[in-house]
C-alpha cells in the first residue's frame, strides 16, 4: 500500500474521531448556495514523508497530478497571479476584474529583496543558496506578507517553505496556516515534493524528507460522507516515480519531465463541492 494512504487514512480519521466542531459558530466560508461552510478540525497535523523511499501520492482516490505540476510552476517558476498563466481553472472564483488574485502567492515570490550578495527574487535566492551555501539554516521563503495581506484575494493557506541540508540531501518544512483535507492535502504533498525534488536536483542534491505542518487541518461538514467513503477504498503501491535528470535549470523544468509508472488508483466520482 502507499504510505500516503496510510498517513491520510489515519488523519481522517483522527480529525472524524477527535476533531472540533465549528457548527454553532459564525464562518466565513460559504457554499454556492448561500449556506455556512462548517468544518470539524484538528490543530496541528505534522505529516513525513520520505521521498528516498517512495513518492507520496494517494491511490485510494486520484491525486492530479499534472494539475498539481501546473500550479506548482505557476506559483514558482511563472511568479505569477494571473489566472490565465494557468491551465487549470482552479483560482477562477478568487480572481478580480483584471484576472489576477492580487499580491499573493507567485507575486510575493517574484519580489526582489536587496542582499549583501544582490538583488534576488525568493526563488533565486534558495537557488542561489542551496549551490553556494548549502549548510545555512537561513533558507526560506515566505509569502505572507502582512504589509500586502489586504490586496491578496485569499490569505495564502501554505505560506512558507524552509529547506535544509544534511550532508548531501535536501530536506523541506512545508508550514500551512489551514488545509481542505478532502481536495488539497495529497495536492500540496504532491506538488511540494515534487518542488523539493527539483531543487536537490538543480542544486547538485538528493531529496530527502518532505514534513508538513497543518495548522488548522479541517474537514467540511459536506465532504464527510465523501472522506468516509475514500477512506474504505482499495489501497495500491505507490507508483514509481522518474523525474528528468539531464534538467539543470530550475526553470526548464516542464510536466513532461516528470512520470509516474503503474499509478494505480481509485477514481472519485463523487461531486466535490468547494467552499469559498
Amino acid at each position: 500500500m502507499s504510505y500516503a494512504d496510510v498517513v491520510f487514512i489515519n488523519n481522517i480519521k483522527d480529525i472524524l474521531s477527535n476533531g472540533y466542531s465549528d457548527e454553532f459558530l459564525d464562518v466565513r466560508p460559504k457554499w454556492g448556495d448561500g449556506q455556512s461552510a462548517h468544518t470539524i478540525k484538528k490543530f496541528c497535523i505534522v505529516n513525513r514523508y520520505n521521498l528516498q523511499e517512495e513518492f507520496p501520492i494517494l491511490t485510494i482516490r486520484r491525486t492530479a497530478f499534472k494539475s498539481a505540476l501546473d500550479e506548482i510552476f505557476w506559483i514558482w517558476q511563472k511568479k505569477s497571479n494571473n489566472v490565465a498563466d494557468l491551465n487549470s481553472r482552479i483560482w477562477d472564483s478568487w480572481a478580480d476584474d483584471k484576472g489576477t488574485i492580487g499580491k499573493a502567492y507567485g507575486y510575493q515570490l517574484g519580489v526582489k529583496h536587496k542582499y549583501k550578495e544582490g538583488y534576488f527574487d525568493q526563488v533565486d535566492r534558495v537557488l542561489y543558496d542551496l549551490k553556494n551555501n548549502p549548510q545555512s539554516r537561513r533558507i526560506m521563503t515566505n509569502i505572507y506578507v502582512h504589509n500586502d495581506l489586504n490586496k491578496m484575494n485569499l490569505y495564502p493557506c501554505a505560506y512558507s517553505m524552509t529547506f535544509n541540508v544534511s550532508g548531501n540531501v535536501l530536506n523541506g518544512i512545508l508550514n500551512q496556516r489551514s488545509q481542505d483535507m478532502l481536495t488539497a492535502n495529497n495536492w500540496n504533498v504532491v506538488q511540494y515534493s515534487c518542488l523539493l525534488y527539483m531543487f536537490a536536483q538543480v542544486s547538485g542534491l538528493i531529496a530527502g524528507e518532505l514534513v508538513h505542518v497543518i495548522a488548522d487541518a479541517h474537514i467540511y461538514d459536506r465532504h464527510i460522507p465523501v472522506v468516509k467513503k475514500i477512506i474504505e477504498n482499495p489501497q495500491y503501491d505507490a507508483p514509481s516515480f522518474f523525474i528528468n535528470k539531464k534538467v539543470n535549470d530550475f526553470y526548464k523544468f516542464t510536466q513532461d519531465d516528470f512520470v509516474l509508472e503503474d499509478y494505480k488508483y481509485t477514481e472519485l466520482k463523487d461531486k466535490i463541492e468547494v467552499a469559498i
